[in-house]
């Protein structure tokens, strides 16, 4: 009671101003305003206006404020206390009269009121927390309209809040811009970043090219030096034998000089002294006894003639010691020569070294241990077995685009549509579509049947029309005609993924750079032909036609086939031949080296024997960058000229095909204008551009015929 009465003093003498107790409101003298109850839910409209009326207080029975549970907890008391009860019961009383006074209807009304108000909402949709809020605004506003006494307070909150709300509402819309330029200024600095990560990789790929060319020109160099020593050493041996043989007949000669001087001498006077004795009438007896003893001198000088002849036959005459000599000292001063070269290019090779330690220390670079592969096969389908056989002969660069294959064609099940390109002009024909393409999802094997059945159809369209029709339009022509104009953009999109996912994959790589315009069609047939002519010339050398043949003339046979290839290059392609073999097994099954597995997938033989036709390109293509020199234009007179040095055996045919495809006109049309020499290169290594003779570099298989 106490409680009660302090709150209507209180709010009378707060109403008042002066302590003055006011003629109580409408709700003070018992008239009860509109119940909540009848107002009716909102609508599915979120939030109400601020003008709208929150629903109207329901005052308690008695005429003024309920305090509940104030008021209930205090009637409890003193209606069920008793002074002798023990605290104990005292307070489970409490405790029973205070769950045994109702709450206040009006509360009940208003807590049943936000119910449903919060229940209006959709919690499955995105609800702005304003939305939310309203309902809450609408009670506190009930509040206000109802608390005479207070309203101007409950205002001035209500009006700091939302103050507060709409400022941080306007700092939150003036920060949008800050945030969409963030994200902006981010990826700008992303892309910056992979752009000079790009550009260091470039970097250290040439360093690392350059480090490998200046090992083998020192290895060169090396093996040159040993040569040039054996050479003098050999050199020098032969000279102290001949000077020793020199100084020998030297003496010999002299020797004999003497004796011949003496005999010439000698006989003069033994001719005197006969005469004079036949003058005087000598004895006959005694010219006998003079003549067999001259007879006998003559017999012994003779053998010491003929053993100064066997003895000093072999002896150099002084002017060949004196060539000799000479030679040698011209020889020692070239190798002094080579020394001192050798010692320059190893003191530079060292200076190379720590620029190139320093570069990698700065840039925080480290060597890359080489990767545990066989980790791959845990996570490709197939596991062990399929790994093993993709992963077969290839390495660690090819190994990486096997991974990239496997991770791009399971991307590509999972995909079910591709963006269109559009219908422009830069757009490929086979390619011109606009919104979604549907993904067929076929199987790596049969993306090869399909292009391999192009390039069949193609060949034999072709042949039939006397003239080479263009891959793209026969592509998207060949797929219309097969699967209809509907389903042909499907499968042309979907091969085109394929195709440029797979770059390990022979069929679907040479089809992807013919189809793009990145190589001519003229290398995959010229590749096929020499791939056919090798089957045709091993199958010659086989006399019993059993498939196999011994390796020394499986070597033979591929020098007939390509004489134009070094040394080193048939021991490459001799080594995979024998990949699948024992290394005691002499015989090779040369008609297993042209198989293949059902993705396209050839033997390291055949892969091999490709990579070899491109590197070939490269190298008579960068040996033409030579000889053109440091010029940055070239014409067609100096281009045939320099084709002309590097491979002095071409045709006039060729070289005219050449030209005609480096500056893009017919052959029958000269005096072309100079085109830069990028230019020229990159039209000529789109075509299939090959020597003709073989190379004068050390190591041709001419050079194997040779020795």
């Amino acid at each position: 009671m106490w409680a009660e009465n302090g709150v209507r003093r209180a709010a009378g003498s707060y109403s008042g101003g002066r302590g003055v107790l006011r003629r109580p409101s409408a709700w003070q003298r018992g008239v009860s305003p509109e119940c909540p109850s009848k107002l009716q839910p909102r609508s599915a409209k979120p939030g109400l206006s601020k003008k709208q009326k929150a629903p109207p207080f329901q005052p308690s029975a008695r005429g003024y404020w309920s305090t509940w549970p104030a008021y209930a907890a205090g009637q409890t008391v003193l209606r069920n206390h008793k002074p002798c009860s023990a605290p104990e019961e005292r307070t489970h009383g409490n405790e029973q009269a205070l769950l045994a006074i109702p709450k206040p209807q009006h509360l009940e009304q208003l807590e049943s009121y936000l119910r449903k108000e919060l229940q209006t909402l959709d919690p499955t949709k995105g609800i702005s927390q304003e939305v939310k809020l309203q309902p809450y605004r609408e009670i506190f506003e009930f509040f206000i309209d109802n608390f005479k006494t207070y309203k101007p307070l409950l205002s001035a909150i209500k009006k700091e809040y939302e103050a507060t709300l709409a400022h941080q509402e306007e700092m939150i819309r003036a920060l949008e811009p800050l945030k969409v330029m963030v994200a902006t200024v981010s990826e700008e600095c992303t892309q910056q970043i992979l752009a000079l990560q790009e550009k260091e990789k470039v970097e250290i790929n040439t360093l690392k090219q350059e480090k490998l060319h200046l090992l083998k020109l020192i290895d060169s160099m090396k093996e040159e030096n040993c040569s040039l020593q054996t050479q003098v050493e050999r050199l020098q041996m032969s000279v102290a034998e001949e000077y020793t043989r020199y100084l020998e007949e030297c003496s010999a000669r002299k020797l004999l000089l003497a004796k011949l001087n003496e005999r010439q001498n000698e006989q003069p006077e033994v001719k005197q002294e006969q005469v004079q004795e036949v003058d005087k009438g000598e004895d006959v007896v005694m010219l006998t006894l003079a003549l067999k003893m001259a007879r006998q001198d003559l017999t012994k000088a003779q053998v010491e003639l003929n053993a100064m002849i066997a003895e000093y036959g072999d002896v150099v005459p002084r002017r060949d010691f004196e060539s000799l000599e000479k030679k040698y000292s011209d020889l020692l001063q070239e190798t002094e020569t080579l020394r001192k070269d050798f010692d320059q290019l190893h003191e530079e090779y060292g200076t190379l070294l720590e620029v190139h330690r320093e570069t990698a220390e700065d840039r925080g670079g480290s060597h890359t241990p080489r990767p545990n592969w066989a980790k791959c096969s845990e996570v490709i389908r197939g596991g062990e077995e399929r790994w093993g056989r993709l992963a077969k002969g290839k390495s660690s660069n090819q190994l990486v685009d096997v991974l990239l294959e496997e991770i791009g064609t399971r991307v590509l099940k999972e995909m079910n549509a591709f963006h269109g390109w559009g219908k422009g002009d830069k757009v490929p024909v086979y390619l011109r579509h606009e919104g979604e393409v549907k993904n067929k999802k076929p199987t790596k094997k049969d993306v090869v049947n399909i292009l391999k059945d192009i390039w069949k159809e193609k060949m034999a369209h072709d042949q039939q029309t006397g003239e080479q029709s263009s891959l793209p339009e026969f592509f998207l022509s060949y797929l219309q005609k097969k699967y209809g104009d509907a389903s042909a953009v499907e499968w042309s999109y979907t091969l085109y993924e394929y195709m440029r996912l797979c770059p390990s994959n022979h069929v679907m790589s040479s089809f992807y750079e013919i189809l793009t315009g990145k190589v001519a069609e003229e290398q995959y047939h010229n590749q096929n032909q020499l791939i056919s002519d090798l089957q045709k010339e091993l199958a010659a050398c086989d006399s019993s036609s059993n498939g196999s043949l011994p390796s020394e003339q499986f070597r033979m046979a591929l020098i007939e086939a390509f004489p134009l290839k070094r040394r080193d290059a048939i021991q490459e392609l001799v080594d995979a031949s024998r990949f699948s073999l024992d290394s005691d097994d002499d015989l090779i099954d040369y008609r297993s080296l042209f198989k293949e597995d059902e993705e396209g997938n050839p033997e390291p033989f055949v892969a091999k024997l490709r990579s070899q036709y491109v590197s070939e390109k490269q190298e008579y293509l960068q040996e033409l960058k030579n000889s053109l020199g440091d010029v940055t234009e070239v014409n067609a007179d100096d281009l045939k000229a320099a084709f002309c040095r590097i491979d002095p055996e071409i045709n006039d045919q060729t070289l005219d095909a050449y030209i005609s495809l480096a500056y893009q006109v017919r052959e029958e049309q000269s005096d072309q204008e100079a085109v830069p020499v990028d230019t020229v290169l990159e039209r000529l290594r789109v075509g299939d551009v090959r020597r003709v003779r073989p190379s004068t570099r050390k190591g041709s298989t001419t050079d194997l015929e040779g020795d």
